[in-house]
């Protein structure tokens, strides 16, 4: 199914707003071949638009666990809900990301619906749109702030979960600033120390590795490892 590029022409002058072209997506995902397949693999789309490139990678992802699991129900269910967690999007505009979270939303149910029929609950649809809600936000990818109705920054800075698989059933959550996890592996020069100075800032959330002398994040929260299906208890 073809997808828009544009809009609106309004749209395209106020804000640059051009998505991809489906052809152009396909082709970008096959340049990193099995890692849209993997389940486990994190993707971030800093101007995600309305999805064009992550319902390609989800779709993949979707794909490769149903060739592997499309007679247990179980493993599918499970092993879908972690391939929706690790799937991240920014974009300035809010119709965009609600668009977003529906279209993957609706691209993991169609999936589900086929392949554990019956099997299929209604706390594991709610623990999907749950990880949507939280992985897909409205921010400024430049500023790496969230912004408000009019486009225009807050003061809040874009935060996303990270969600780790444990015991095969279960989701530990953590929190880390988008500005943070975008400093790691850097080396800080001798002038950027002063980050660790001030407590409200970046640095708070930042510690120099003592082996590779790189940067690496803290997360600014941490929750309890919850299964999949209760994720949502977190809050």
């Amino acid at each position: 199914m073809a997808t828009k590029q544009v809009k609106s022409k309004q749209r395209v002058a106020d804000h640059g707003e051009v998505f991809t072209a489906e052809r152009e997506v396909k082709a970008m995902c096959d340049l990193v071949g099995n890692m849209c397949e993997d389940y486990s693999k994190r993707f971030l789309e800093p101007a995600c638009g309305d999805g064009n490139f992550l319902a390609e990678i989800l779709s993949r992802k979707l794909t490769s666990i149903k060739k592997k699991y499309k007679r247990s129900a179980y493993d599918f269910e499970r092993f879908s809900v972690f391939a929706v967690s690790s799937i991240y999007g920014v974009d300035i505009m809010q119709d965009n990301v609600t668009e977003c979270r529906k279209r993957l939303y609706e691209i993991w149910e169609k999936e589900y619906k086929a392949v554990c029929k019956k099997e299929c609950n209604d706390e594991t649809r709610t623990a999907v749109r749950y990880i949507l809600d939280k992985n897909i936000l409205c921010g400024n990818a430049l500023t790496l702030m969230c912004v408000d109705a009019e486009q225009q920054d807050t003061n809040e800075p874009i935060i996303f979960p990270e969600w780790s698989v444990t015991g095969g059933t279960s989701l530990k959550r953590r929190d880390f600033r988008l500005d943070v996890l975008l400093k790691v592996g850097e080396k800080p020069q001798e002038t950027q120390r002063s980050v660790f100075d001030d407590e409200d800032d970046i640095g708070k959330y930042l510690r120099i590795n003592p082996v590779t002398g790189e940067y690496d994040a803290l997360p600014i929260r941490e929750y309890p490892q919850l299964p999949y299906r209760r994720i949502h208890e977190n809050d």
